[in-house]
């Protein structure tokens, strides 16, 4: 049995709005349905529109983080350099940086920064997943 691998992640924040206006204009995504002020759901955009996840937004009244709970989320890039694009444009939207951009030893190059809630964000160009990405140019 396959499945289409992990594309919905659901995250409790302390203002769905805020998160909702961070999530559209930061990281370039675009609601994909919000059944009331308090839940959004999002998604990737690509050349095609929407894309193949689906990030829900769920306000929440309770404390958010707990001891491991949640160490990140991440975002896929399809080439190497849109690391450093990427990262231009969150110093740009003035999201705090966490860990500066780094090339690992795989060749992966990625670095982290945080949401409005603290939700530690990693934008990664991953080999593997960018050689079988529908982005990426067939060889």
């Amino acid at each position: 049995m396959k499945t289409l691998g992990m594309r919905h992640v659901a995250l409790n924040v302390r203002n769905a709005q805020a998160s909702k206006e961070f999530y559209c204009k930061v990281m370039k995504m675009q609601v994909e349905w919000e059944p009331d002020p308090k839940t959004v759901y999002v998604t990737s955009l690509d050349s095609d529109g929407p894309g193949l996840d689906n990030l829900a937004l769920h306000q929440a009244d309770a404390p958010l983080h707990k001891p491991g709970s949640l160490n990140h989320i991440g975002f896929f890039v399809p080439n190497l350099d849109d690391v450093d694009e990427w990262y231009a444009h969150i110093k740009h939207h003035g999201a705090k940086v966490v860990k500066e951009i780094k090339t690992h030893r795989d060749g992966a190059r990625s670095f982290y920064f945080e949401d409005p809630d603290g939700i530690v964000i990693q934008i990664l160009y991953h080999i593997p997943v960018a050689k079988r990405s529908a982005y990426t140019p067939a060889e």
